[in-house]
């Protein structure tokens, strides 16, 4: 329940805690919040209870943790009923960028540079062509005119 929570900030809650209600009636304010949550949890298991009671027994192994929509994702995208895992695995991420670099560049996709871009080239570069002179687009500068 209490996680995410570091020990400042719990030290800092306690702190806190004492200066709103005080040494004395800290105890009790204590008792109170445990007791509180004991119920909570209480009616909570047994709403659960009547709700499992309710749907039958062909429902005896729902999990009310299968309602949080990424727990039911997670679930679905474990199952290998869809055959996900086969296209995960069949996926080649290094060779789809190399293909996609190369239509990038206009290049013709081939079989070499692909398996050489994983290798020591550093992603595939083409080292054979000399690099373009930039071009200076700007237009002269008139001295004159400012």
């Amino acid at each position: 329940m209490f996680n995410d929570i570091g020990a400042l900030e719990l030290v800092t809650l306690i702190v806190l805690a004492v200066l709103v209600f005080g040494p004395d009636k800290l105890p009790k304010v204590i008792q109170d919040v445990t007791r509180t949550i004991r119920k909570i949890r209480e009616f909570s298991e047994s709403a659960k209870q009547d709700i499992r009671q309710e749907l039958g027994p062909e429902f005896k192994d729902f999990e009310f943790e299968d309602l949080n929509p990424k727990t039911f994702i997670r679930k679905q995208l474990d199952n290998d009923e869809l055959g996900l895992k086969e296209i995960r695995n069949g996926f080649d991420l290094k060779k789809e960028m190399a293909e996609v670099t190369d239509a990038v560049h206009g290049r013709e996709p081939d079989s070499s540079s692909v398996s050489s871009s994983s290798g020591a080239s550093g992603g595939g570069l083409d080292m054979t062509k000399k690099p373009e002179s930039p071009r200076d687009d700007r237009p002269p500068f008139d001295a004159d005119a400012t």
